[in-house]
């Protein structure tokens, strides 16, 4: 069986509300239950409102269950001790690289972290190298982050995030504010780090192409999972997708509209179907 390293135990989450405010609170979270296991790539979609970012600060106890439980390498967010030992095992990347980015020079930003966690200054200096290379970020190592485009800015916030050596990375819509070029920047290197280096990799999305290449999706709505598998079965419940507010694949749309039978995920996909309608000639 996969090692868990997150687990969600019947979770609500209710953000306080102004005492004057004579309006029922609606749980943001409401009885959630997830496992996420070691080395899983887990792509959660839902439209704004859902659930999905609280569910992500959620993961490194930014923010504490109201009800039920949320377990993290064995240890309970809810206990004020394990708070700091959580989030050297969970990292986080937000969605505007410019709000993590504190230093004046790229490894200097990276650096931060671990000396922070009082790492001796040799062992910052192997990491920060070696997080870099992760990005490949490395030759841009001396450079100010301000000339840096949207893209490079949040692989270095994931530098930052690796050098602290956590084992799961959870990125809150990290390609929102990026154009296409730094949108496969990006994912390239979530992709690799899951793949090559084995992390844990959980990403909050709007971007339904986002969630093709992940091993699992769950998609929310009104603070609860509906749907929960992989990319190919939950996209084949285009109806069910939809109903939340969320769209599908291009491709999935076009193929389904076209009448194929099979769930295409991929432009790739979709251009062997067309193929096939046409007879094997184009």
């Amino acid at each position: 069986m996969s090692e868990k390293l997150i687990e969600f135990r019947n979770v609500t989450y209710i953000y306080e509300t102004d005492e004057e405010d004579e309006a029922p609170s609606v749980p943001a979270l409401d009885g959630v239950n997830l496992t996420v296991s070691k080395g899983e790539f887990l792509c959660v979609l839902g439209h704004n409102g859902s659930g999905k970012s609280t569910l992500a600060k959620m993961c490194n106890a930014i923010l504490e269950p109201t009800d039920g439980e949320v377990i993290v390498a064995g240890m309970s967010t809810k206990e004020e001790e394990n708070g700091d030992l959580i989030r050297r095992k969970v990292g986080m990347v937000f969605q505007n690289p410019d709000n993590q980015i504190v230093a004046t020079i790229v490894e200097d930003d990276v650096a931060f972290g671990p000396e922070n966690l009082g790492v001796e200054p040799s062992e910052i200096r192997r990491r920060v190298d070696e997080a870099l290379k992760a990005v490949n970020m490395y030759d841009l190592r001396l450079r100010q982050p301000h000339n840096l485009s949207g893209g490079q800015k949040q692989r270095v916030a994931i530098a930052g995030v690796l050098a602290m050596q956590t084992e799961v990375i959870v990125l809150d819509e990290p390609t929102a504010m990026l154009d296409p070029v730094g949108r496969q920047e990006v994912l390239s290197t979530i992709h690799k780090l899951n793949k090559e280096l084995g992390i844990t990799v959980i990403m909050v999305t709007h971007f339904m192409e986002e969630a093709v290449d992940a091993d699992r999706v769950i998609v929310m709505n009104a603070g609860r999972i509906v749907l929960d598998g992989t990319p190919r079965e939950v996209f084949s419940n285009t109806a069910a997708v939809k109903s939340c507010g969320l769209d599908v694949p291009q491709s999935t749309e076009l193929c389904s509209r076209l009448g194929v039978k099979r769930t295409v995920l991929t432009a790739q996909e979709a251009v062997e179907e067309i193929i096939k309608l046409c007879g094997g000639v184009v």
